[in-house]
């Protein structure tokens, strides 16, 4: 059992304190019980397996951890970059010690990241992949009352995934799970109940379907926002999939000689003005990259995913022009 109580965290970064990312989250994950954890990107989800691995603290409030609990499988953190996979492997299960053999656990990890000549290279050299691979192999090599899973199944090829979905399953009955996905299958298929994050707090869920349920509530919500503040003229629409247009005579370049000054611009459009639209078209920029981010996280098909990828494109073309007048119109301040 995990008892989490008055639990709050924030960050503060370069001199800045952020809102709560978990705010007063009060819960009991029973033993056995498998859980999914679900929110839109940003709701807090890696923050709180990694608060209940003991990788980060709280800054307010407690957990109890009555159960062995794994650090988040999936995350590619925690190796020591100049030794080798062996190595990190070694210390670590040297560290568990115990009843463990050390030798089995290297050959156990081994086999199952499949790295091949890399397991003896240091982990600097690793791509993410390979590290989460590694991890993945790690974790499964230790007998914990709770696995915590941060994605873990979407490391890898296809091959691969298949292999560490089997390895939970097989780890059910055995063991629990605390798992971030966005694969609403693996979810319904290896966990009971949900925990469902949105604005700082958590609420839990009997019945994983129950969480998956009031995840798409609030995505199906959000996106219904957004096509009525597109309607309504208060947000920039977002454009359908439309063929390539015909490419524009290439402007002349104005008075500078230089790529930054190589842009049209409006007569009469001074730098004050240029700079105001720049923070407006950047402020665009930001909120279509967003909903490119969400179209993604919630696993839209490709024909649907592709109209925000355009409008990302869009904005960043937009964003590219505005840049480039800015700096023209900088430069031509500066010349005599």
């Amino acid at each position: 059992m995990i008892e989490i109580s008055g639990l709050y965290k924030r960050y503060h970064r370069q001199r800045r304190v952020y809102d709560w990312v978990l705010e007063d989250i009060n819960l009991i994950i029973p033993k056995g019980v498998s859980v999914g954890l679900l929110g839109r990107n940003g709701a807090g989800k890696s923050t709180l397996l990694k608060l209940i691995a003991g990788m980060d603290t709280p800054d307010r409030g407690e957990i109890r951890r009555h159960c062995r609990v794994s650090w988040p499988i999936g995350l590619a953190g925690g190796f020591q970059g100049s030794m080798t996979g062996r190595q990190n492997v070694k210390f670590v299960a040297r560290v568990h010690g115990g009843r463990y053999n050390v030798e089995d656990i290297i050959d156990q990890v081994e086999a199952f990241a499949e790295i091949g000549d890399a397991f003896d290279e240091p982990i600097k050299t690793y791509s993410s992949g390979m590290r989460s691979r590694l991890n993945f192999g790690l974790s499964l090599a230790f007998d914990f009352d709770v696995y915590l899973s941060d994605e873990a199944t979407s490391v890898g090829d296809r091959a691969f995934k298949a292999k560490a979905t089997k390895a939970f399953k097989d780890k059910v009955g055995q063991a629990s799970l605390i798992m971030v996905s966005h694969g609403e299958g693996i979810l319904k298929e290896l966990c009971q109940a949900g925990i469902y994050l949105k604005d700082g707090q958590a609420i839990w869920y009997d019945d994983i379907n129950d969480a998956i349920a009031a995840y798409h509530d609030e995505t199906d919500a959000a996106r219904e926002a957004r096509e009525a503040r597109e309607a309504n003229g208060t947000a920039p629409k977002t454009p359908a999939a439309k063929p390539k247009p015909e490419p524009k005579p290439k402007p002349e370049p104005t008075p500078g000689g230089s790529e930054a000054s190589d842009v049209e611009i409006p007569a009469g459009l001074t730098l004050p003005q240029a700079r105001q639209q720049l923070r407006e078209i950047k402020a665009e920029f930001d909120t279509a990259k967003a909903d490119f981010e969400q179209a993604k996280a919630d696993d839209l098909i490709p024909r649907e995913r592709i109209v925000y990828g355009d409008a990302l494109n869009a904005a960043r073309e937009r964003l590219h022009v505005a840049r480039r007048r800015v700096q023209a119109l900088t430069r031509l301040r500066r010349e005599p």
